[in-house]
């Protein structure tokens, strides 16, 4: 497929200087429209060896206002890095709204070298890729302009340019031992990365291949396609907005089927909440020491109990191992990123605990019941969630998912119990009244919801919570459950390692 790309073609100085002019006033220009749009927008250089990667993205920086660009060059991970699943870094970097990030060695990099070298076969290329192209649906869908250039020479042009670089002291760094050992491989190279832009050139994130032999002529290109590919972004029409859920009848559903009715003596809960407790330390520090970490989320009917489960938990943990994120409307920074980039940055490191009081799913519950989000949006959001929580569980972090579930009597009288107590006073709001009122809407978003999220990785764990001290010995028995299961995994895996050795 490269073969289109080199021809050899070249643009006369003169015809360089006019263009230059030119494109560096549309860029300005289309960089404040960017701006003013509230447009992410990420320009994604990749390319052989020696084809001009680090001048486009000085040609960015040169040409337009840096103020509002960010530029990364992904490397090896960092210690940080690799205390999370490996998209952590990428999310990260994400250019807020209204700004460009630019990128280079990001997420293809891995999969290529890993294919070219052998370390991979085909069939994991294929699969890795497949990851790839959900990664970019998901920014896509998200708000993201997502702009793919790939700088191409030939072979020989490769090695005439490696040549020219190791003869000048200043430039002599910029090709290392591995970048001639890939040499000899350029053919290797050739095919994977072949495969890889036709496998992921899709229609909503496309790959735009530029012969970049001549300097002048793969600079111009790329500022052509970076204001092209921007000014078709801004020319299409805005999404609408959603509209709150219509009024239902009460619905059947699973949380119908939960027995509410059961309770636990007063005596048996403390017996219980004592050794679960006692279970869940012993079980942090094993978890710490096998560098495996747990991601709690809980969801559920307002004064369900998600606050005191989560004071159960985290009573008997080390209180420099875990963070509870109470999640709550998004901050103007939040709204500046994907809906899922809040939740990606206070992933825990290797050996930590996060505990979430409501979480994600916030997208197919209050912004679909409410009409914050389209319903494009919370449709698509269930794939989204179930790919973002297999990111976590493929990584080796337990996750729990809690959804505590009381009657709507129960509620009223929790309610009515805060309002009269001066210190829970501060839980009750109009909101929490006002949302009674779509109690149906909701109870349906959260079957639907449970019903599309309860996967084999990440499945649901139903609370009835009508009875408080029953519903916290449930919490911690079962969390205790899943992560002695994978401690005991690992510590089986390593000691086999161990063994071996």
């Amino acid at each position: 497929m490269f073969e289109t790309v080199e021809l050899g073609r070249k643009l006369p100085k003169e015809t360089y200087r006019e263009e230059q002019e030119r494109l560096r006033a549309e860029l300005l220009k289309i960089q404040r429209r960017v701006e003013d749009d509230n447009l992410a927008v990420v320009v994604l250089v990749g390319g052989v060896d020696g084809a001009g990667r680090g001048d486009v993205v000085n040609l960015v920086n040169e040409w337009m206002d840096t103020r509002n660009i960010s530029t990364v060059a992904f490397d090896q991970p960092t210690e940080e890095e690799c205390q999370r699943p490996p998209a952590w870094r990428y999310w990260m970097a994400m250019p807020p709204r209204g700004s460009i990030g630019v990128f280079t060695g990001a997420w293809y990099t891995d999969p290529i070298l890993r294919r070219a070298h052998g370390e991979i076969d085909d069939a994991d290329l294929d699969t890795a890729l497949h990851r790839v192209t959900a990664f970019e649906r998901m920014l896509v869908d998200g708000g993201v302009l997502l702009i793919k250039l790939w700088l191409h020479i030939s072979k020989k042009q490769q090695k005439k340019r490696f040549k020219k670089l190791r003869k000048r002291k200043e430039t002599a760094w910029q090709v290392s031992e591995q970048d001639l050992k890939n040499h000899e491989r350029y053919d290797e190279f050739r095919w994977v990365m072949s495969r890889t832009i036709r496998l992921t050139s899709t229609g909503e994130a496309p790959w735009v291949v530029i012969e970049a032999a001549d300097r002048r002529y793969r600079r111009i290109e790329a500022a052509k396609q970076i204001v092209r590919s921007i000014e078709r972004r801004l020319a299409r029409p805005p999404l609408p907005s959603g509209s709150p859920a219509p009024e239902i009848d009460d619905p059947h559903t699973i949380l119908d089927t939960l027995d509410l009715s059961q309770s636990l003596a007063r005596e048996d809960y403390s017996t219980r909440l004592e050794k679960a407790q006692a279970r869940l330390a012993e079980l942090s520090r094993r978890a710490s020491a096998a560098k495996v970490s747990t991601i709690v989320v809980f969801e559920g009917a307002d004064a369900a109990g998600k606050g005191g489960a989560i004071r159960r938990i985290i009573a008997p943990l080390d209180a420099r191992h875990y963070r509870v994120i109470r999640i709550a409307a998004p901050t103007d920074e939040e709204k500046a990123h994907h809906y899922l980039w809040r939740f990606w940055r206070h992933l825990p490191r290797l050996g930590r605990f996060t505990i979430y009081d409501r979480s994600w799913y916030g997208r197919v519950l209050v912004e679909r019941v409410e009409g914050f989000a389209h319903p494009n949006e919370w449709m698509r959001a269930y794939k989204e969630i179930n790919d973002f929580e297999g990111q976590l569980v493929n990584f080796g972090i337990v996750l729990a998912k809690y959804w505590l579930q009381i009657s709507s009597e129960e509620q009223l009288r929790r309610f009515q119990e805060r309002e009269k107590t001066p210190w829970k006073q501060y839980k009750i709001t109009d909101e929490d009244y006002r949302n009674r009122e779509k109690a149906n809407a909701y109870e349906a978003a959260a079957s639907e919801m449970i019903g599309r999220t309860s996967t084999e990785l990440a499945p649901w764990t139903l609370v009835e919570a009508e009875d408080k001290r029953f519903a916290r010995v449930k919490v911690v028995e079962t969390l205790c459950d899943q992560l002695e299961a994978r401690v005991v995994e690992v510590e089986k895996r390593r000691g086999d390692g161990a063994k071996k050795k």
